[in-house]
């Protein structure tokens, strides 16, 4: 965060591990929702951010909303599922605002339809953008990561990476191969000084969960199913952001970390 060197030089030792001045990070789908929470989070902590989106419009808002609050904000549409965007998107950050050093593959959309009835478009969309988005985006930051021996990449995963729902059997699949995809280069890229996790959200208060939240059924069956009888705040999910895209995560790899609120744990 601009002006604030002084004050993070005065944080403690096991503190300041988290502190991520001079650091670029990209994070992805971020104009809105988690994203931009996430995204703010690492401007917050001293990151400089690349907002994206394929949105134009609403990557320029956000990077405004940082910027407004003094952080050091940018932003660079692209799709994440056309290679050629990747390519070019990838490349104007490093050449006009610095190497990224955090990566943050947060883009994803959810298209709620039984399995039987999913049209081979809609079986496609998710998955490539759920998927293979992410590692379009990873592999070609990943080279320059590897090239320099040094990264942090984190793949918003999901609940679903780890058990099925009616209803959402595309979004199941690519979110369980993200979890798979986070592993794989994690035993590939270890070796390189490149640490690759997930983290899998619960359910939390965003714009894009408020129809379920508006219907009764749905949102007792969250309040009902979740240990802790509420919908997360999406500034729970930074706390372990922070730690996997820090100094402080150095040694935790190929993980993917439950934020749920207990979900996962009971039965």
């Amino acid at each position: 965060m601009k002006g604030h060197k002084p004050l993070f030089d005065t944080l403690p030792n096991a503190l300041k591990q988290f502190v991520l001045q001079g650091k670029t990070a990209l994070v992805t789908g971020s104009y809105r929702g988690l994203g931009f929470v996430m995204a703010k989070a690492l401007a917050e902590v001293g990151a400089r951010v690349v907002v994206n989106g394929r949105n134009s419009e609403g990557v320029n808002r956000a990077v405004e909303a940082l910027l407004k609050d003094g952080f050091d904000a940018h932003g660079v549409p692209f799709d994440v599922t056309v290679e050629e965007e990747v390519e070019r998107g990838i490349a104007k950050i490093e050449e006009r605002i610095g190497r990224i050093d955090i990566l943050v593959n947060n883009a994803g959309i959810q298209r709620r339809v039984p399995l039987i009835e999913t049209p081979m478009g809609t079986w496609e969309e998710v998955l490539r953008t759920n998927l293979t988005g992410p590692f379009l985006t990873t592999k070609i930051v990943g080279k320059r990561m590897i090239e320099r021996k040094n990264g942090k990449i984190v793949h918003v995963c999901s609940l679903a990476s780890f058990v099925g729902r009616k209803g959402i059997g595309p979004y199941t699949v690519a979110k369980g191969g993200l979890k798979l995809l986070t592993q794989a280069m994690c035993a590939e890229w270890a070796e390189h000084n490149i640490q690759v996790n997930g983290i899998a959200p619960g359910f939390f208060l965003t714009d894009l969960t408020r129809p379920l939240r508006e219907d009764p059924e749905f949102n007792a069956y969250v309040e009902h199913r979740t240990p802790s009888r509420r919908w997360g705040n999406p500034s729970e999910l930074t706390g372990v952001l922070l730690l996997l895209v820090s100094s402080a995560g150095d040694f935790i790899n190929g993980q993917v970390i439950v934020v749920d609120g207990g979900i996962l744990a009971v039965m």
